[in-house]
């Protein structure tokens, strides 16, 4: 079991959660779509060659965000992942991956 958590814009959260658990990520027992989310505000500087989504090159820029928080089954991290960098409306999206101890 791995856990996965991930930055996006508020706007564009519900769409890339979506795109997630298609892949079966966020599975919980008897329960599917289980995630939590905190609010909070992102920050960046796109560096020259960026294309960036929001802000501009050189450009200090803060953006309303949400931190998505979910679980993933061994067989689906890559999936999740995969589907996550292509719905996710960053060029560059942030996020973590922690393989979960079984106790």
């Amino acid at each position: 079991m791995y856990k996965l958590a991930f930055y996006v814009p508020v706007d564009a959260a519900e769409s890339v959660k979506e795109a997630v658990f298609e892949t079966g990520a966020g599975r919980l027992g008897h329960y599917e779509a289980c995630c939590f989310q905190t609010r909070g505000t992102g920050q960046f500087r796109p560096l020259a060659g960026a294309e960036p989504h929001i802000g501009r090159v050189d450009a200090l820029t803060h953006v309303e965000e949400l931190k998505i928080e979910l679980v993933c089954a061994d067989d689906a991290i890559h999936a999740a992942v995969a589907a996550l960098r292509l719905a996710h409306p960053y060029e560059e999206p942030a996020f973590d991956v922690w393989q979960l101890a079984d106790i």
